[in-house]
């Protein structure tokens, strides 16, 4: 048992130890480049959407598709995947290791529960590139299926109804941090003063709306769907933005969207440059 103690122990510390290392710092950045470039495509494809010359879904997947038909784009795929897992392995150790410098419990447990998030938001990304590159992504397929499958369940419009508020309720503090530039903590000093730091709290408020209006758009769906009872009414990123393009002067505002998003991709480029954790 003491053995056990031991190890257990020691496994802790090192993982401690990763956590806190130069190595890791690296392998951020490394991920960060790699989510840039998701966005930068995601992008890519609302404004292609917007003008009528849509190729792939402009979602995660969508984009990690197209970026597979690429040249290179096989090995492009692979590295993101790679670099969403070292995200994933950030993530992870935060929660188990992260904010020990923040003294109030209850904000330290928040920090830490947003990472856990964090985490499954990026797994989630990972495992889309790892399907994409060995050849089972796909790019297309849609969130109605599953949604259909949870309304089947007992409560099962409720849990849809309460998924959808959930997503919109992200979406909104995304909006919040953009809006508050409460994301310049990302930043490290140099990376927010002169013109160049300008420009990059400028990608970070723009990119964050953006992102969370788009994000709060498909918790619009998942809600409509709930109250609808009609699963096909949900639907991911593609779906919201296909809704954006329908709606008047709706050509317009995907576009401002699109450009939006690829300003998010841009400031996670300014982040990896200037990474303060």
């Amino acid at each position: 048992m003491l053995m056990t103690n031991t190890s257990a122990g020691n496994a802790s510390d090192a993982a401690e130890k990763v956590h806190d290392s130069p190595w890791m710092d690296h392998a951020i950045r490394a991920g960060l480049v790699a989510y840039g470039v998701v966005h930068l495509l995601v992008a890519w494809l609302a404004v292609q959407l917007a003008l009528g010359e849509k190729e792939d879904s402009a979602s995660n997947s969508g984009a990690l598709h197209y970026l597979s038909q690429q040249p290179m784009g096989g090995v492009l795929v692979w590295l993101i995947a790679i670099g969403m897992l070292l995200l994933v392995l950030w993530r992870v150790l935060e929660v188990a290791y992260g904010f020990d410098d923040v003294s109030d419990d209850k904000k330290r447990w928040t920090k830490r529960a947003s990472s856990a998030g964090k985490a499954i938001i990026y797994g989630a990304l990972a495992w889309s590139a790892f399907k994409t590159a060995t050849g089972d992504g796909g790019g297309k397929g849609g969130t109605d299926s599953t949604t259909a499958k949870i309304m089947q369940m007992p409560g099962g419009q409720l849990i849809v109804g309460v998924i959808g508020l959930a997503i919109i309720g992200y979406g909104g503090s995304l909006v919040v941090r953009g809006w508050t530039e409460k994301f310049r903590e990302h930043l490290d000093a140099q990376g927010q003063a002169g013109q160049d730091g300008s420009a990059y709290v400028m990608f970070g408020k723009v990119g964050y709306i953006a992102k969370g209006v788009a994000i709060a758009l498909v918790g619009g769906l998942f809600a409509y769907a709930s109250v609808t009872h009609d699963a096909k009414k949900s639907g991911g990123l593609d779906q919201a933005l296909q809704t954006v393009r329908e709606q008047p002067f709706g050509q317009v505002l995907l576009i401002a969207i699109g450009l939006g998003i690829a300003c998010y991709g841009l400031f996670c480029f300014a982040r990896a440059k200037h990474l303060d954790r």
